[in-house]
Parts: structure tokens; C-alpha cells; sequence
């Protein structure tokens, strides 16, 4: 009985545990990658670390070994110890593992044998490496291994035959699976793995030459080769090729890569300093083709390395400051190609123009490249697919040029490449990808228009931008520690034409430091969806995660240990004092106090939304079941509505029908001549000292707040009044909630107090350095108070400090305020720049691009409406505004509040779901749509358009 049980182990459980593909699991839980879809498919132990990395490589083999040595205790406890059951089993456990689990099985053998008898196991691992020796190549040593295991086993059980026969029957086996399966890290010269075949290189006659077809560093073989191995990963079309650097053995490689007439070579450079973000060396270091004999291969190699040192290259380095590296060299099979050419993913010359430009002959693309030739050169505008240009060239080759080139900008963080391609008739082929360094780095209004929109003066930016580069930059140091030392975090946020630009290319190298994909920006600002990092690189950067994880998770007792200790004596102290009364050391004294405040302010209120958009994100919480009754934006309008409808009460039917709520000074004296109207011009004051605070943007301390200018307020107040139809709202019992929505409730609440003291150190910063211009007016050392706005933040404090030069002081504010009042006239701002701001005509408008009649954003408040569109650029602009209107605006901030509660549906061309806009839309019950570009531009007033705010879509009727 207990054979026949031994005897269901071998045939019957080692098989199953063969098929079990703990390779595969291993793989893409660590690195998110499915073996099966990659290089030849195989599901093995060097495929694992291929594909996967370290990691999941030590994971696999620790979980193949377990199973050679699993099945091989288990059989001893039915059998006598090293008999031929277990190597049955290893036999049983590899037709498992080949035909179900994908994989060879050498693995599971190595470690059963080694299970099986140790001595035998050692022996042949060091007879092994003499085989490695002799053959040279990795699949001649398998075969010399599979000999020796036959040979050392046999001899130590020479008397059993069926122990040899069983003992050659697996290594048959193995034999036939290997010449079934390619290897993902065949050492041999053509595709050998940097990393995975150090082990091997002793045994190699052609000194490790590297493949293309490895995972390599640019920091060790050069930007080119690096970007031709990576797009050889992402399964691009990249003709086959190897690596060579100074020592390697140049005889025995010339006479592997064997070029002839039917197999001609090219030679290319790969500098250390070559093809990178900031240097591109293009045609500084030489390049060969039509490579067709070993003795002119080798000396073009030779040719090749010595370029480095030319004089060429030696006055190129000294000007551009590079300091001294090495080079490799490239040897690749040629193409011969049909159509050739380059292809710019973004144009070079005019980057408001957004097509793919290509430059393409007939034949090989060194004609291209060299000069020799004037090529066609075409324009092709993608998702359109419109096409400029006439040639010989096919339009199916150059459509599928530009999509493969947008496809590796974007797989390159979307930085703009330089691409060299040749098609043979069958094939397109990707010869070379460089960044366009003069495009780099990419900047984005997307998320910075929200922020701070608008045209923005000097002053509030010399304060904004240090404030929101530290305090990301210190979040950010939480998590990545030491790997954010080399980080110019003062790099995040630029000004092109006066408006805020974040640098989406910074922002998407620390997302990766950190181990999230890039468009997790986007996620925690714009509700775009979350894509999970890998196992591994959540296991790298646990340490930092967890530093960030306590400081959220001490966020709220943080916020009012800071509240208690600094914000609150700091408002009561600005509330107490008149900034008027104090001179200008007193008020630089004052400014510094606030600005001391609103770095703190300014990391919770960073912060806090990033907590609260990951808990929603993490607890699946709709923004519709969150309660914005106490949001500053909210109360504000319900409050001055319910003063409306009490005001209301003061006039005859007759005196409604005849208000002109577009005239509010002529309401506002008719409101002085009744019996309570003092009454409400009390309670309005009391409004304006709540929430004065706020202005139109609530970030740009030159805009000037609500208690400043009455005229919003009073428009919108005269408008609530003469609107008959709003009426006291129904007492609405709390909302029921979840636990999850209590969790992320409270966060919401706790965003919004944090905005309401950010908010109003604001408004007495402005306060502030109103005060300090009108000084300055008086002394006659600037024109007018609001001049101040022009100067920034340590020019001020110098002309304070300092005797300053009047009239030297005066032409520097005119010259900023003509450069700015240009650019506030330009019509639509591109909301990508790539590198330095492009020249744009003022009077030339950038044609926004749209789907034919159907536009897309992000879905912000649900419900369908059809009605007028009425563009709405400014709040100081007279605008009638009723419930069948659907109002189009370039932003939204606090103020838009006033405006947003009479209208019947929302289109914004920035922002998202917890954007003011959506948040008041949705407590409205207002359709919106946030996010659609050049809204502004593209739609006309009075158009007709139907709004779905649950699909985020626009359509024009």
C-alpha cells in the first residue's frame, strides 16, 4: 500500500505541482508583468528575472528549487532513500511544469538532484563549469551539463540499470524541451542580458558582449544604446544588435556577427554624453554603413571609439562644458529600406503648432541624415489624421510614422523625441530615438490654471512660487528621503505669458522615484483614475510611504496643535492692528509675520486635499455623498439669498416688478428710503465682515477682495432680491452616512477649515501691501499704490532698505506692466509648452481643436440640460443670467459662487470634481462639466449646446 500511495505522488502530485505557475504569480505580483505575453513566452526562472527583475528572479527561483525538492522528500518517504522513484519524479514534475507551467524545469532539477544525492549535485555543478569553458555558449553547456548529470548518477549506480535508464530518460527530456523552447536570456552574442549573465561571462570568448536586447543603464552604455533597449522591451520593431566597449575581444565578435554582401552591419556611437536631455552630440561622433567583411567590421569599431577623442569632439565637449566620459559602440544589422527618414513627435520650429513633422526619402535614412539629399517633409495632425505635404512617400507608412512616434514620446514621460526610422517593404523599423533637448522640459496649465488662474503680476508670484515649490518639495522629501537630494524642487512651477505653468516633467520623475506612475498627479488632483504601482517598488518605498502615512495620519491633531499655536494668535493679532496706521518697517515686519504663517498654512493645505483624495479614491466615496453645507463658498451665497429673501419682504409687488437688479446703485437708494433698509445695510456689512476675505482668485493677492470691491456682491444681492422665484430653502435633515463617508466627511471638513485660515492670511497679506503702496505713493517712489503689484517681493524690500532710484524704479513697473497688459490680451494660451516659451502673435489666435460637435471633460455634477451658452471671462462683466442659462467660464474659484447659484448648467475649462465650481454645481443640483480646453474660445454665446454632467460631455446642437 504504501508503494501504490508513492506511486500517486510521482505520476499524479509532481505533476501538478510542476503545473502550479508560482513563476508567473510571483512575477506580476511584483512587478505587475504576465510572463506568457512577454519576449518568447516562456514562464521560467530567467524570464522571471528578465522581465521582472531581482526580486521576482529570487522569488522564482526559490519557488521552482522548493519544488524539486519537494517532490523528491516526499518520494523518499515511500521509497528507499536515492532510489530511481525520485528521479521518476523529477521526470513527472518537469512534463508539468513544460506542458502546463510554461517552463523548462531546469530548476526544479538542479535543486532535486542536489536533494536527491548532494555529492553527485556538487560534482556536477563543478564539472559543469569546465563544460561552460570548453563550449562557450550557454546552450552547448546545458547539453555538456545533462551529460555529466547522466555520467556522474550512472557511475554511482552502476549495478541498477533501470536507475540509468530512468536517469537518461530525464535527461532526454530535457534535451527535447530545450530544443523546443527559446531562452529570454540566451547568452550567446546575440541576446545576452547584462545583468543575468555576469555568472557566465568567465566561460565567454567574446568578453560579454552586451545585446540590445538586455535591460540596460544609459549611465554605463550610453543614452542611444539604452533607448534602443528599451524600445526592443516595449516590443518596438529595433533591428538585432550588441554593445561594444573598449577591451572587448574584437576577433572572436567580428567573426560571430559575420557581415556580408546578404548581411551588411552598421556601426554606431553610444557616448556617455550622448543623446540625453541636455545634450544630444548629434553627428559629433562617427557612424558607419554598409558593413559587408570582418577586417573592415573591426576597423570601423577601431574608427568608431577613437571619434571620442577627435578634435571635433573635443572643442564640442569644452563649449557645451561636458566633462570627460567614454564610448561605446553599436553594431547593428542593417536595413534595407523603401521609404527612410526622421520624425520630430513634436514640432521643433513652431511647438504651437501641434503635428508630428517627418522629413522621409525614398531609400536608407543616412540621406537624411547626412545632407545628401533634399527630403519630402510632411505634417501629420493626430487623432485627426490630416496630413500636409506631397511626396512619393505612402500616407499608410508616414500615419503609421507619427503614431509610433506620439506613442514613444508619451512611453518616454513625454518628452519629445527625435526619431530615425526605415520601412523594408513590410516592416517599420525604429533605428534611433533621442529627446529633443530643446523641447524639454514639458510644462502643463492643466493643474496650475486652477491653482492660480489668471494673468498674474510679479508680486503675488515672487510669493506663490516659493511657497508652493518648498512646501511640495518638502512633502515630497518625506517620502523619497535621500533620493530626492539631486531634485531642483525650485524647478516645479514657471511663468510662461504671465500665467502658472507645473513642470509635468519634474513632477513625473518624482512620481516614479516614488514608485507611482506618473498620471497619479493627475489622480490626486483631478480625480483622474489610479493606476496601483507595482508590488516591488510599494516594497521599495515603504519607508517613505510610511513616513508620509504618519503625517496624514496626524494631520488633523498637527493642524490644531498649529491652530492653537500659531494661526490663531496671528489672526487675532492682524485683526487687532490697522495696516494703515504703520509705517513701512512696521509693515515689512508684518509681511514677513504673515508669510511666516502661510508656509505653514500652505503644507496643510496641500496636504489636506491630497488626504482627503486618497481616502475618497481608497473608500470609494462619491463626491455627491459628501455634505458642503459648511464650505465658505456655500454658506456665503445662502446666507446673502436669506438676507434677500427678508429684503425682499420691504417691497410692494408693484416695486419687484419695476427693480433693475442690473442697476444695483439705483436699487441700493431705493433700499435707503425705507423704514428697515438701514436694517439690511447692517446685515449686509456683517456678510462682508465673514466672508470679505474672499475675492474672484483667492490665491493672487492683487485682486482685490470682496470687502474691498462691494459691486460683485451688491449685483448679485439686487439680482436674489428682484429673482422671485427663490424662495427659503426646505429644512433638510443631515445626511445619513456611511462610516466610510463619516472618515472621508471629515477630511472634507477639515480641508475647508484649512482653507478658510490659508484664505485669510491672504487677504491680509494684500491687506498689507495695499497699505505699504499707498506709503510708497505718498513718498513718490511709485506712480500708484496698486504699482506695488508690480514690483517683486525683494525688490520691495530693498527699496525700503535702501535710498531707491525713483525713475529707474518707475520704467521697471511700466516695462512689467506693458508686458503684462500683452499677454493678458492673448487670446488662448496653450496649455502645454515644451522647453522655452514660443512667440506668440496677440492678434493670432491659437485654433483650439475639438471632436466635430461633441467636447469631453471631466464629469463634475450629474443631470442633463439643454439651453444658451453665455461665456463669462470675468466677474466684472454685466451678464443676465437665468436657469435656462449655461454658463462658460476659464475658471472657477470662490467668488464664481454668486454667479453659479442662478445659473442652469456649468462648463469650466479647468478644473475637476472638488473644484468650487463642482462642489456648488452639485449642491445646486447644476449639471457641470470641468476640464474642456478653450471652452472659452471654441464655444460662441447664445449657442445651443446639451450639457451631461454625468458623462462629461458637451455636445453642440
Amino acid at each position: 500500500m504504501t508503494e501504490i500511495w508513492g506511486a500517486i505522488i510521482v505520476f499524479v502530485v509532481s505533476p501538478i505541482v510542476g503545473a502550479i505557475p508560482l513563476v508567473d504569480w510571483f512575477t506580476y505580483a511584483v512587478s505587475g508583468k504576465e510572463l506568457k505575453k512577454l519576449g518568447t513566452g516562456n514562464v521560467s526562472v530567467s524570464a522571471a528575472f528578465y522581465h521582472g527583475g531581482r526580486v521576482a528572479g529570487i522569488l522564482a527561483v526559490l519557488s521552482e528549487a522548493g519544488k524539486g525538492i519537494g517532490v523528491v522528500l516526499m518520494t523518499r518517504a515511500f521509497f528507499p532513500l536515492g532510489s530511481s522513484w525520485e528521479i521518476m519524479a523529477l521526470i513527472a514534475l518537469v512534463m508539468g511544469r513544460y506542458w502546463v507551467g510554461k517552463g523548462a524545469g531546469t530548476t526544479n532539477v538542479t535543486w532535486g538532484i542536489v536533494a536527491h544525492n548532494p555529492v553527485a549535485g556538487l560534482l556536477i555543478f563543478l564539472l559543469g563549469g569546465i563544460s561552460f569553458t570548453i563550449f562557450r555558449s550557454r546552450q552547448a553547456g546545458k547539453i555538456g551539463v545533462l551529460g555529466l548529470m547522466v555520467v556522474v548518477l550512472a557511475a554511482q549506480n552502476i549495478n541498477s540499470p533501470e536507475y540509468i535508464f530512468v536517469t537518461i530518460g530525464l535527461a532526454s527530456l530535457l534535451l527535447w524541451i530545450y530544443s523546443q523552447m527559446s531562452d529570454d536570456l540566451d547568452l550567446n552574442p546575440a541576446n545576452v542580458d547584462q545583468k543575468s549573465s555576469k555568472v557566465f561571462r568567465f566561460f565567454r570568448g567574446d568578453s560579454g558582449v552586451i545585446s540590445l536586447s538586455a535591460k540596460l543603464d544609459a549611465q554605463k552604455v550610453g543614452g542611444k544604446a539604452a533607448n534602443l533597449s528599451l524600445l526592443k522591451q516595449w516590443g518596438y520593431n529595433v533591428p538585432d544588435g550588441w554593445v561594444i566597449q573598449a577591451g572587448d575581444d574584437l576577433d572572436t565578435f567580428c567573426v560571430f556577427a559575420n557581415p556580408s554582401v546578404d548581411n551588411p552591419l552598421v556601426v554606431r556611437s553610444s557616448a556617455l554624453d550622448e543623446d540625453s536631455l541636455t545634450v544630444s552630440a548629434a553627428g559629433i561622433y562617427e557612424s558607419y554603413l554598409d558593413i559587408t567583411d570582418i577586417p573592415t567590421l573591426k576597423q570601423r569599431i577601431i574608427d568608431c571609439l577613437a571619434s571620442y577623442h577627435s578634435a571635433i569632439a573635443l572643442n564640442y565637449r569644452q563649449n557645451r562644458g561636458t566633462e570627460e566620459k567614454s564610448l561605446l559602440v553599436i553594431v547593428q544589422k542593417q536595413i534595407k529600406g523603401e521609404f527612410s527618414g526622421v520624425a520630430f513627435s513634436r514640432n521643433p520650429v513652431n511647438q504651437l503648432d501641434d503635428c508630428i513633422c517627418i522629413e522621409a526619402v525614398a531609400g536608407n535614412t543616412n540621406q537624411v541624415v547626412s545632407g545628401e539629399v533634399t527630403p519630402e517633409q510632411y505634417q501629420i495632425y493626430l487623432p485627426d489624421e490630416a496630413l500636409k505635404g506631397e511626396g512619393e512617400i505612402p500616407a499608410s507608412v508616414l500615419f503609421s510614422v507619427a503614431k509610433i512616434s506620439r506613442e514613444i514620446e508619451k512611453a518616454h514621460k513625454n518628452v519629445p523625441q527625435d526619431i530615425e526610422w526605415s520601412y523594408d517593404g513590410q516592416t517599420l523599423w525604429i533605428l534611433q530615438t533621442r529627446p529633443i533637448s530643446t523641447l524639454h522640459p514639458l510644462w502643463t496649465r492643466k493643474i496650475a490654471a486652477e491653482v492660480i488662474p489668471g494673468t498674474i503680476r510679479p508680486l503675488p508670484w515672487s510669493i506663490n512660487r516659493p511657497l508652493t515649490c518648498g512646501v511640495w518639495g518638502q512633502i515630497f522629501t518625506i517620502v523619497l528621503g535621500d533620493k530626492a537630494k539631486d531634485l531642483d524642487f525650485t524647478e516645479t512651477a514657471t511663468l510662461h505669458y504671465h500665467h502658472a505653468y507645473f513642470n509635468a516633467t519634474l513632477l513625473g520623475e518624482i512620481f516614479l522615484l516614488m514608485g507611482l506612475p506618473p498620471e497619479s498627479l493627475e489622480f490626486l488632483t483631478r480625480g483622474a483614475k489610479f493606476s496601483k504601482p507595482p508590488l516591488a517598488s510599494t516594497l521599495k518605498n515603504l519607508p517613505g510611504l510610511w513616513r508620509l502615512i504618519n503625517k496624514e495620519w496626524t494631520l488633523v491633531k498637527d493642524f490644531h496643535a498649529r491652530g492653537d499655536r500659531t494661526f490663531n494668535p496671528l489672526l487675532d493679532e492682524l485683526e487687532e492692528i490697522n495696516p494703515q496706521e504703520l509705517n513701512n518697517q512696521e509693515l515689512l515686519t508684518r509681511i514677513d509675520h504673515i508669510l511666516e504663517g502661510l508656509k505653514i498654512a500652505t503644507y496643510f493645505n496641500i496636504l489636506a486635499p491630497l488626504s482627503f483624495a486618497i481616502r475618497q479614491k481608497l473608500l470609494k466615496v462619491s463626491p455627491q455623498d459628501l455634505d458642503s453645507q459648511n464650505v465658505a463658498e456655500i454658506k456665503s451665497v445662502e446666507e446673502l439669498k436669506q438676507i434677500a429673501i427678508d429684503t425682499r419682504n420691504l417691497f410692494s409687488g408693484i416695486q419687484l416688478q419695476e427693480l433693475d437688479p442690473e442697476n444695483y446703485p439705483s436699487f441700493f437708494a431705493n433700499l435707503a428710503e425705507l423704514s428697515d433698509g438701514s436694517s439690511v445695510i447692517q446685515r449686509l456689512n456683517q456678510w462682508l465682515e465673514k466672508y470679505g476675505y474672499l475675492s474672484e482668485v483667492i490665491t493672487d493677492i492683487s485682486v482685490p477682495r470682496w470687502s474691498e470691491n462691494h459691486r460683485t456682491m451688491k449685483t448679485m444681492f439686487a439680482q436674489f432680491v428682484a429673482d422671485t422665484r427663490i424662495k427659503n430653502s426646505p429644512t433638510i435633515a443631515p445626511k445619513k452616512q456611511t462610516w466610510k463617508q463619516k472618515v472621508v466627511q471629515k477630511r472634507y471638513d477639515l480641508k475647508g477649515e484649512i482653507a478658510e485660515i490659508y484664505n485669510r492670511l491672504l487677504a491680509y497679506l494684500r491687506y498689507s501691501f495695499v497699505s505699504l503702496g499707498n506709503n510708497l505713493e505718498k513718498q513718490q517712489i511709485i506712480a500708484e499704490k496698486n504699482d506695488i503689484f508690480f514690483l517683486k517681493i525683494e525688490e520691495i524690500k530693498q527699496i525700503i532698505k535702501e535710498k531707491p532710484d525713483q525713475e529707474n524704479i518707475i520704467n521697471l513697473i511700466k516695462k512689467r506692466q506693458q508686458k503684462w497688459q500683452e499677454d493678458t490680451e492673448i487670446k488662448t494660451i496653450p496649455y502645454l509648452i515644451y522647453g522655452n516659451s514660443p512667440q506668440i502673435n496677440i492678434d493670432n489666435n491659437i485654433t483650439p481643436k475639438h471632436s466635430q460637435n461633441q467636447l469631453k471633460g471631466i464629469p463634475a455634477s450629474m443631470g442633463i440640460i439643454e439651453g444658451k451658452v453665455k461665456i463669462v471671462r470675468t466677474l466684472n462683466q454685466n451678464t443676465k443670467i437665468d436657469k435656462n442659462t449655461i454658463i462658460v467660464v476659464p475658471y472657477t474659484d470662490v467668488s464664481w459662487s454668486l454667479i453659479l447659484a442662478q445659473a442652469g448648467g456649468l462648463i469650466a475649462e479647468v478644473g475637476g470634481q472638488l473644484s468650487h465650481g463642482a462642489i456648488i454645481a452639485r449642491e445646486y443640483g447644476i449639471p457641470a462639466v470641468m476640464d474642456i480646453p478653450h471652452a472659452t474660445r471654441i464655444l460662441r454665446n447664445n449657442q445651443t449646446v446639451r450639457l451631461d454632467g454625468q458623462k462629461g460631455i458637451v455636445e453642440i446642437l
